[in-house]
């Protein structure tokens, strides 16, 4: 098998290609023997042939990248574990990779966490909405209770272990996300804000005191409706309801009274 292992890593060099994707026809010729009788060494698959390949420390390729596979299997541990029960021997085993590999991709366990959190957070929504804002107050309001309340309830259930962890511990790896990204997630918030309230439509009152009387409840309501729900059946609002309920609720709290009767400011 060696031989053949050689070959293959030579068809797969001079292609630049992974040795997944180097046709069968292209390694026998390497090897100086038909396709055929690779085929009948091989046992009449090639899946002996690329584990071969792995076992010398190459990933022979054809499945998606490391990075690919690492985040979705650290998001599902994340989900089943909380963040502090996520090692990285756990990722790579779960990822089919080696340790090293994850140490060059992500730099440590904050780098993958942190990649984590932007593959299943709010972040790449919310920058999103802020790119295309909707133009009236009410409809930004309930366009970001849909974004975070989607993110919150994303499959694996990747951010309410984060808040989790945060809740828990001030120096966490959650803490330290949120110090890498929440610079992102304000600029966000300010460009959909910023604008009503220069328009006299939001009371100007600081984007940290906005936001958290925006999302505190919200927040509040999802990491609890799992556990309520059960309780209380019918009694409780569909989630659409449930967020119409907190976007009245936080115009009335927050809005100036003409956005608030509905009164159109355009001349």
């Amino acid at each position: 098998m060696d031989d053949l292992v050689t070959a293959a890593l030579t068809a797969a060099k001079e292609r630049g290609r992974d040795v997944a994707d180097v046709p069968l026809t292209a390694i026998a010729s390497a090897a100086g023997i038909s396709r055929s009788t690779l085929l009948r060494r091989l046992g009449g698959s090639r899946a002996p042939l690329d584990e071969a390949v792995r076992r010398t420390g190459v990933d022979p390729g054809g499945r998606p990248p490391v990075r690919e596979r690492a985040i979705e299997a650290a998001g599902r541990l994340v989900a089943e574990r909380g963040l502090s029960g996520v090692t990285l021997d756990a990722v790579a085993d779960l990822a089919e990779c080696s340790l090293p590999s994850l140490h060059t991709v992500f730099e440590g366990r904050d780098g993958l966490l942190s990649a984590v959190f932007l593959q299943y957070g709010p972040l790449p929504d919310l920058e999103a909405l802020a790119a295309d804002p909707p133009e009236r107050l009410e409809d930004t309001v309930r366009a970001l209770y849909r974004t975070f309340a989607a993110a919150l309830q994303r499959d694996p259930k990747v951010l309410p272990a984060m808040f989790a962890d945060l809740f828990g511990r001030s120096d966490g790896p959650a803490a330290r996300m949120m110090a890498v990204y929440l610079p992102r997630m304000f600029d966000g918030l300010t460009r959909l804000l910023q604008p009503h309230i220069e328009a006299g439509r939001l009371r100007p009152l600081p984007l940290p005191v906005l936001t958290q009387l925006m999302f505190g409840p919200l927040l509040n309501h999802l990491l609890f409706r799992p556990a309520l729900e059960p309780v209380l059946g019918s009694e409780l609002p569909s989630l659409e309801e449930t967020l119409d309920l907190f976007t009245g609720a936080y115009l009335r709290a927050v809005a100036l009274p003409e956005a608030e009767s509905g009164e159109d400011d355009t001349p």
